[in-house]
């Protein structure tokens, strides 16, 4: 006799469906009571010793049988300890103190304490989203993960406390009604403010068009100018998420347990996040990795903005990595007989001084830097990666005046206008990709190459525009597309259907890096 049960294995933020079998055999003495292949590794193996202790404490019988468990498919290592709660079910249905009728109908995922309790996992919401693809009635999982699998719709999510609930749970002899995802009160934000930063009127609107149409943006200046409070200021402009952003955005963090106060309450990320990791990060922290794999900093930034503060203090081969997929919107990782695909559509927002003292070109403040000091700086970006990024912004030092006239100004109010200035030009985004049948895109920065020839035409005028600059500026042909992906944010912000002489050259102002700093 065999029974199976089923758990779940994840592959990136993909679900797999695993099957746990079990089968008793001829009993003897010299060999151990349980034994579990399907290449488990050593916290799947230790999960034996939790689920027999699980068992002593829920009221049930001791194993008198051997028994060996399968975890199929046998080619898929199974790692974590998310096959507690399947394998202890199975186990006690193959020594038939509950019934096996119903273990086909759930996915089953939870870790055991040893005194029975169920305690939380990761991954759930792509595990939930399996449970629904391959047709299951619905998933059982511990009630800290209630909340969020049940963002999913159309399965039922049971949430236990203890072994013994989800065995009485499945040899029906206790209902448990499915559960219904509770909204909590949101936790009040303490991020900066966008307006907080009085003057620099130009780098607002280019962080403002950077936001509309989801490009990558650079800010050089001095210090003291508000760079790094620009960056952190775009939580109170940046549009709201669409639903499939939220799921995707929430799969990624449950994969990596990276959840905050606010998304265990909520059970889903339901605002853009900010990421601002430090310059001693290695290379596996930005594009993920490790055992299992997992996702990086620039996965944990999808559908948000990843904002590298002091950009040459970066480790060379860290920034490197981010040129593909910057392109990709993806990261493949690849290790022995392993690949897997994270998600990494974000905004690169990075910060930097002109020079090692930060006063290069400074109107009142002299430099010290020796020319060949500030070249070895600014060398520590390559060209590729600069290519990349959509708008150089320069940032002027504050003057007195500009601090005390703003200073009366009501910053709540100005985010508000900014912000529905965005939300309306992602609004004729979406509108124009839906017509043109685009699927899983959401911002002019993801235009291929085809969709700039048919969405961002040019007038006579616009185009011997662009070739100018093209000719003085020497602009690569990357440059060319950004300048027109930019071109058409200016207008969906402006509400124009064409895009105008006026938005290209405003777009041609935001490569001032390739006139005034060279190609770093």
């Amino acid at each position: 006799m065999v029974v199976k049960g089923y758990a779940a294995a994840l592959a990136g933020v993909e679900g797999i469906v695993v099957t746990v079998e079990a089968c008793a055999i001829p009993f003897q003495s010299d060999t151990s009571m349980i034994t579990v292949i399907g290449l488990p590794d050593h916290s799947v193996k230790e999960s034996l010793y939790r689920c027999e202790s699980a068992i002593l404490q829920s009221q049930y019988n001791p194993l008198r049988q051997k028994q060996i468990i399968s975890l199929s498919p046998a080619d898929l290592r199974k790692e974590g300890s998310g096959y507690d709660l399947s394998i202890a079910i199975v186990m006690l249905a193959m020594s038939f103190q509950i019934s096996e009728n119903q273990l086909s109908n759930y996915i089953i995922v939870g870790e055991l304490a040893l005194d029975g309790k169920v305690q939380a996992v990761k991954g759930i919401l792509s595990m939930a989203i399996l449970a629904r693809k391959n047709g299951f009635k619905g998933i059982i999982v511990p009630v800290s993960n209630a909340n969020e699998a049940a963002n999913i719709d159309q399965i039922e999510v049971i949430a236990v406390e203890t072994l013994q609930e989800a065995a009485e749970f499945l040899a029906n002899r206790k209902q448990i009604q499915p559960w219904q995802r509770k909204k909590q009160k949101p936790i009040g934000s303490t991020a900066q403010s966008f307006s907080e930063v009085k003057g620099q009127t130009f780098a607002k609107r280019a962080l403002e068009i950077a936001c509309a149409g989801g490009h990558n943006a650079i800010l050089i200046g001095p210090p003291g100018a508000g760079k790094t409070m620009l960056a952190k200021g775009l939580h109170s402009i940046l549009p709201p998420m669409t639903s499939e952003e939220c799921i995707e955005t929430t799969q990624i963090h449950s994969i990596a347990g990276a959840f905050t106060k606010q998304t265990v309450n909520e059970g889903i990320v339901s605002q853009r996040i900010i990421r601002c990791p430090h310059h001693s990060l290695s290379h596996v922290a930005m594009v993920g990795g490790g055992s299992p794999l997992g996702p990086g900093e620039i996965s944990l930034a999808h559908n948000g903005v990843l904002f590298l503060d002091e950009l040459p203090e970066f480790h060379r081969n860290t920034l490197e990595s981010l040129r593909q997929p910057l392109e990709e919107k993806q990261v493949h990782l690849s290790r022995f007989r392993h690949r897997v695909t994270f998600p990494a559509n974000f905004m690169l927002i990075a910060s930097m001084n002109p020079c090692p003292c930060g006063y290069y070109n400074h109107p009142k403040i002299q430099c010290l830097c020796s020319p060949s000091s500030i070249a070895k700086y600014l060398s520590k970006i390559s060209g590729p990666l600069l290519d990349r990024i959509d708008l150089h912004i320069p940032i002027s030092p504050i003057l007195f005046g500009e601090l005390t006239h703003c200073a009366s100004q009501n910053p709540q109010s100005e985010d508000a206008v900014i912000r529905d200035r965005i939300i309306k030009a992602r609004k004729r985004q979406q509108l124009r990709f839906r017509s043109l049948s685009l699927e899983n895109t959401h911002s002019n920065s993801q235009l291929s190459g085809k969709m700039i020839q048919e969405i961002c035409t040019l007038d006579t005028s616009s185009s011997a525009l662009v070739k100018m600059a093209m000719e003085k500026l020497n602009l690569s042909a990357r440059a060319y597309h950004k300048i027109l992906k930019i071109s058409r944010t200016i207008a969906d912000l402006d509400g124009e259907e064409q895009i105008q002489k006026s938005h290209i050259a405003e777009a041609i102002q935001y490569r001032n890096l390739d006139r005034t700093i060279g190609r770093f």
